[in-house]
């Protein structure tokens, strides 16, 4: 499934999506996507309500499989209902690229699973990850 950063999250009005792991490497554009799609500003992760979905963006050095499962456990903590988590890391091939068996790991460790993916602006790639009952 590919995606433009137009529709790129399918994210409803209304909605509150907390953002983990910003740096200034983020795509601007598809930010913007998500605060487009929703209406509101993205949270970040120092947001202490609950959430509808989340935003994880994660890169090679940000840790390694044991650490994107803690993040998607805490993410997963502060989601309300159905929300789903998508998990952004640049594209195959490119510095700071994640292979898509580690986040299909960490999202089982964590008690979830990957959906889908899809290919996310010109540098990133985007894994939905939701909770297995969901």
């Amino acid at each position: 499934m590919a995606s433009t950063p137009g529709g790129a999250f399918g994210f409803a009005s209304g909605l509150i999506i907390q953002e983990f792991g910003y740096d200034e490497d983020a795509d601007q554009a598809l930010r913007e996507a998500a605060e487009t799609e929703t209406g509101t500003a993205l949270v970040d992760e120092d947001y202490e309500d609950v959430a509808d979905s989340a935003i994880v963006w994660w890169r090679d050095d940000d840790g390694d499989v044991d650490d994107l499962t803690d993040l998607l456990v805490d993410a997963q903590a502060n989601l309300d209902g159905a929300g789903v988590i998508w998990v952004l890391t640049p594209k195959a091939r490119t510095t700071g690229s994640v292979p898509t068996s580690e986040i299909e790991e960490a999202a089982a460790t964590a008690g979830m699973h990957a959906t889908s993916a899809a290919s996310m602006g010109s540098r990133w790639s985007g894994i939905r990850v939701s909770s297995r009952g969901r």
